[in-house]
């Protein structure tokens, strides 16, 4: 259990978190139009790894990993699920799509029911009940709301999940900091291959909100990891939810969205779900 003091800090920055993610969901909304989704995610990677290199240079021993393959395979998807991610903030509201992304954890415990033979005990059974109900309140299907974006959305949690179940293999033998070592390079790699064929050199603007997209993505991944050290990621996890009202703010503010009660109720009904899952995990951990 986490002191008040280091309770009141992780707060503080998955706060912070928040707002960094939805600066950067404001930046690719921004962007929408004038930069190729393919091309926003070469420069998220490459802006990425520019601000990483010092510290790799440093620190990792890339040659070291024993997963060579694995790291391209895992940087593909991630580029997908990124992408994904990119044109369903581009084309729908953005506290619809963050609402989505809620569901990321159950969607890693369907993977590890299905891929990892883990056993789907009544917690986990009634966190996919309530996150399947939250997605159906804020997607709609069939409904006149329905927008077909949110499909993206759902896709890029799902293959979030993939990535989180083939990180817990690589793990077992390769460092952290490899693994983010080889995720950007790759990452690059692959990103400016896609880039290449949609090409169109970004204006000054448009290379400055990439670039502090870069940034942006660095410090959000520092801040998480310095939280879970803080705290307990039965702690940390529900907190996630403070993005959605960052989210909301900033669409609000930049683009005159409004999130509406179903995008609320069916957020709700996910983030429970995961806390649902969260203390079942706690439990059996216990």
């Amino acid at each position: 259990m986490a002191s008040p003091q280091a309770a009141a800090l992780t707060v503080a920055m998955m706060v912070g978190v928040a707002f960094l993610n939805a600066a950067d969901a404001v930046i690719v909304r921004a962007l929408a139009g004038q930069v190729h989704p393919f091309m926003i995610g070469f420069f998220r990677a490459a802006f990425g790894l520019m601000f990483m290199l010092p510290w790799i240079l440093r620190r990792v021993d890339m040659a070291a990993s024993p997963y060579r393959g694995l790291h391209v395979v895992r940087a593909g998807l991630k580029l997908m699920s990124l992408i994904a991610l990119f044109i369903a903030y581009q084309r729908a509201p953005l506290p619809d799509v963050t609402a989505i992304v809620f569901s990321l954890p159950l969607f890693v415990m369907l993977g590890a029911w299905l891929f990892l033979a883990e056993r789907l005990d009544g917690a986990k059974l009634v966190a996919l009940a309530l996150g399947l109900a939250g997605m159906g309140i804020v997607i709609q299907p069939g409904g006149q709301g329905f927008d077909p974006m949110l499909a993206l959305a759902l896709a890029g949690a799902a293959l979030t999940a993939s990535i989180q179940l083939i990180l817990k293999r690589m793990g077992q033998r390769d460092t952290s900091d490899r693994l983010v070592a080889w995720n950007l390079a790759c990452m690059t790699v692959l990103g400016l291959g896609l880039a290449a064929m949609v090409w169109q050199t970004p204006t000054g603007w448009q290379l400055a909100l990439l670039l502090a997209q870069g940034g942006l993505g660095v410090l959000n991944q520092a801040l998480v990891t310095h939280a879970l050290r803080l705290s307990d990621a039965s702690f940390v996890g529900p907190l996630d939810f403070i993005r959605l009202p960052a989210v909301a703010l900033l669409a609000w503010l930049f683009f005159d969205q409004t999130a509406t009660a179903a995008t609320w109720i069916g957020a709700a009904l996910i983030l429970l779900g995961v806390v649902v899952a969260a203390r079942g995990a706690h439990r059996r951990a216990g």
